[in-house]
């Protein structure tokens, strides 16, 4: 379900080489991968709730910057989490946590959104406005359940410069231009480019025609004007299955196997856990987003990296 407006709101460890004391990486871990369980440290150390959740924000910029650089955000208090690295939750609505690296007002910045019931959790990262940093949530509860959703492991493991490469190197060239230097990643319906005026602004027009939509390319990404609240139809343009029977629609089988499409969607996809990711304000249209929800829940990690 929306959290705010229109929202549906590695390398492995290096192993020792012999007695000579060399060290080599191991192949670096699968796109999608989930991190494992080193990754998110002592979560047996997680203070209980006495609101409706503990969350723990951890630092995995990989000694990029060090705790008292991490901060977060939220309800009006912002720490570092060598200051504080936890918040006991209570309910609260179309909530945001804001994450810095270097100091609290840093270019360096992103975001997770939520909506904490008396006795729930529902939350998810989100890449709709843009990437700024990486992020990866772990959602545990009483009763075992316990799932992860972000980012995928191998990209914390590399480098942002390495991110940003990958990135330019795996979207068409409508797409390099979201590329904001090393400070964010644009999505397409926040770039002047895809707008009315911009250099790719017919790039969803005549496909968008060919199946009956008169709509911008700029609404068509954001899922706005006409498409704001035809959620399917929006998730199929932007996945380039819209041309496709019903049935097929809504099958990430068939998503983004040809242009035009969201690659930017795509790209967050192809590295985000479990291949899920929010690229668009309707990526949850057949459950692809990186949304997650559960009752009882004990604690939530969210882990920050470069």
């Amino acid at each position: 379900m929306p959290l705010s407006t229109r929202r549906r709101t590695a390398f492995a460890a290096v192993l020792a080489l012999t007695a000579l004391g060399l060290t080599a990486p191991v192949a670096a871990a699968a796109p999608g991968s989930t991190p494992p369980d080193s990754f998110w440290g002592d979560t047996g150390s997680i203070p209980e709730a006495q609101n409706v959740l503990t969350v723990k924000v951890l630092n995995q910029t990989n000694g990029k910057y060090p705790d008292d650089q991490v901060y977060w955000s939220f309800n009006g208090e912002t720490h570092s989490i060598a200051e504080q690295p936890t918040v006991d939750m209570a309910a609260n609505s179309s909530g945001r946590m804001n994450f810095f690296l270097g100091s609290p007002d840093s270019q360096y910045t992103d975001f997770i959104e939520f909506t904490v019931g008396d006795d729930v959790f529902n939350g998810n990262t989100t890449r709709v406005d843009a990437f700024g940093l990486k992020l990866a949530m772990r959602l545990h509860a009483h009763d075992g359940f316990d799932t992860q959703v972000g980012d995928d492991y191998e990209t914390f493991q590399e480098d942002r410069e390495a991110t940003f490469s990958k990135f330019q190197n795996e979207v068409p060239d409508e797409f390099k231009g979201l590329v904001q230097g090393q400070d964010r990643i644009l999505a397409p319906g926040k770039s002047p480019d895809f707008q009315p005026g911009g250099k790719s602004e017919n790039y969803f027009t005549d496909y968008a025609h060919s199946v009956g939509v008169d709509e911008t390319t700029g609404n068509i990404a954001a899922c706005a004007g006409s498409l704001a609240e035809s959620a399917d139809k929006c998730a199929a343009l932007n996945r380039h299955t819209a041309d496709l029977p019903a049935d097929q629609q809504q099958d990430p089988a068939h998503f983004y196997q040809a242009a035009p499409a969201n690659y930017y969607a795509k790209f967050w996809h192809d590295h985000g856990i479990d291949n899920r990711a929010y690229g668009f304000p309707y990526d949850d249209a057949a459950g692809q987003s990186s949304f997650v929800s559960h009752n009882d829940p004990q604690w939530l990690e969210v882990a920050v990296g470069w």
